[in-house]
């Protein structure tokens, strides 16, 4: 099995374990910072891991890093052992330095630290790893001014439907990055029924996720009643759903109860003193469990009347037989 090409939480990979994988630090320009970073080689033999430093910046509105040649930027900045061997089941601490210069730009500074198991090349003057690798994301903010802009772009649910007949609902945001730091997000997105009651309040970053300066990132929240978290990406779960036979679908819709009109809020803090508010009104209309309960129904009234008449019959004659 291959090295795990980073991720944004700490990763386990047959090769090594990185904690933690993204680290969020404050400097001064022409201060030198220190970190450390802890490695575990989970191979049943001693491995040698080659440390490489690269840039990044937003790929997408994904949140997907696109990871640049470190020869100049945070990259250059930072420094460590350029290469570290691990015996089986070892773990190490792993210090490294960021050594800001005394005109380095206020704002947000990106860069990743890479261990992998070929030794890097040169490329443009500075060292880029090769093949699978591992790493920690360093998110450093140089104090000073900072520039600040942008600002929430859309929310609503996912590709603007309106109409749903089951839970789970994906909502999204897009926010917009044009300062010179990034931007975390906080804040709730709250569904109320139409009679205002709260419905579900649900984190709006729960991730913790960054906006990149000069960038757009969309955010997804979903909603379901049973608090179980998506064990896989969100469109392909619906999209599976959505290809269920009627009596599953029944099953789910009975499990996540929902019916009528729907009013969501998004609310939204970001940067220093920054807010956003936006709604976003849908219709619930669980149409297979709610035809399964009409036929049931149905059939409960059509033996019932059955049953009656029955009796009504019986009594007559037991009159009849009286003499009545």
């Amino acid at each position: 099995m291959a090295l795990f090409l980073f991720g944004w939480k700490t990763e386990l990979v047959q090769a090594m374990t990185v904690s933690p994988s993204r680290m969020e630090i404050s400097g001064e320009p022409g201060q030198t910072l220190e970190g450390e970073i802890l490695l575990l080689n989970e191979q049943p033999d001693t491995k040698t891991f080659y440390t490489t430093f690269e840039n990044f910046e937003a790929q997408g509105e994904t949140g997907t890093p696109n990871f640049l040649p470190g020869n100049d930027g945070l990259a250059s900045w930072l420094s460590g052992e350029g290469q570290v061997t691990l015996n089986m089941s070892e773990q190490k601490k792993y210090f490294f330095k960021i050594k800001i210069p005394a005109n380095a730009e206020p704002g947000g500074h990106f860069a990743a630290i890479f261990w992998g198991t070929s030794p890097p090349v040169q490329t443009g003057g500075a060292q880029v790893s090769v093949g699978a690798k591992i790493g920690a994301l360093i998110l450093l903010k140089v104090a000073g001014e900072v520039k600040e802009g942008g600002g929430l772009l859309e929310f609503g649910a996912k590709e603007g439907q309106r109409i749903f007949s089951s839970l789970p609902i994906t909502f999204m945001y897009r926010l917009q990055n044009d300062g010179s730091d990034r931007l975390k997000p906080e804040g709730a997105v709250v569904v109320r029924s139409i009679f205002g009651w709260k419905t579900k309040e649900l984190n709006a970053n729960k991730s913790e996720g960054n906006v990149l300066p000069h960038s757009i990132r969309r955010f997804e929240i979903t909603w379901e009643n049973n608090n179980e978290e998506p064990k896989e990406n969100t469109a392909e779960v619906i999209k599976r759903d959505d290809s269920r036979g009627f009596f599953k679908m029944v099953g789910k819709q009975w499990e996540n109860w929902a019916l009528g009109w729907y009013r969501v809020k998004l609310d939204l803090k970001y940067g220093a003193d920054k807010t956003a508010e936006e709604a976003y009104h849908f219709f619930v209309f669980p149409w297979q469990l709610l035809s399964l309960i009409v036929l049931a129904l149905a059939i409960i009234g059509y033996l019932a009347r059955r049953a009656i008449k029955k009796y009504n019959q019986w009594i007559i004659k037991q009159a009849k037989k009286a003499g009545i």
